[in-house]
């Protein structure tokens, strides 16, 4: 495996974060990620926030490796589970269905690498501002709340766009997959349907 910025960035051995897949990506899913040397993600969908506490406090219990929290922003709970992941302390906050702006400094002041899933160069401009860690550029393979560019096209795109590292996501489940991404300019890939596969 490639070793990259983003693994020094987070102290991950592989640039291979799981993706929050709601009601799926719990924390021993994460957990079991982070052990084997990925970014494991809680993910808070809708839940609310006393769910998404318990499930950081699983994933602490079972691994000491980093990992993170996954926000949806459409989500009626996100205020709630904004501020109960700068309480937790987690590792690198993740965020999709919408704008972070609002949250971003709360995570910064509490430590939090904040990693926003961005769908078009005009979000990755303005995250890129606001002092966010890393892009995730999300095509419309994958599930979830996604915008209209396919990753293959969406990811050289916002590599240009910025100076932080990119991963990519969306259709992504394999070796081949992964060198793609490497080539069109990412330095790791986010993935869920394979972790929800992976008998490991």
């Amino acid at each position: 495996m490639i070793h990259t910025e983003l693994c020094d960035l987070l102290g991950i051995e592989y640039q291979v974060f799981q993706g929050g897949m709601a009601w799926i990506a719990d924390g021993k899913l994460a957990a079991a990620v982070s052990n084997g040397g990925g970014l494991g993600v809680v993910a808070a969908g809708n839940a609310p926030a006393d769910y998404v506490r318990q499930q950081i406090q699983i994933t602490k219990s079972l691994t000491e490796k980093p990992f993170g929290v996954n926000i949806m922003l459409m989500s009626p709970f996100a205020d709630e589970v904004a501020q109960v992941a700068a309480e937790e302390r987690v590792a690198v906050v993740t965020t999709g269905a919408g704008n972070p702006s609002k949250y971003m400094q709360l995570w910064k002041d509490a430590g939090i690498k904040v990693i926003p899933v961005v769908a078009s160069v005009a979000m990755a401009k303005l995250m890129t501002r606001l002092g966010a860690s890393a892009l995730i550029a999300e095509g419309g393979e994958s599930g979830g709340h996604v915008g209209e560019l396919t990753t293959m096209v969406l990811v050289p795109l916002v590599c240009d766009a910025t100076t932080l590292p990119v991963l990519a996501a969306g259709g992504i489940a394999d070796g081949r997959g992964f060198a793609a991404a490497m080539m069109l300019g990412a330095c790791g890939v986010q993935m869920g349907t394979r972790f929800l596969s992976a008998e490991e």
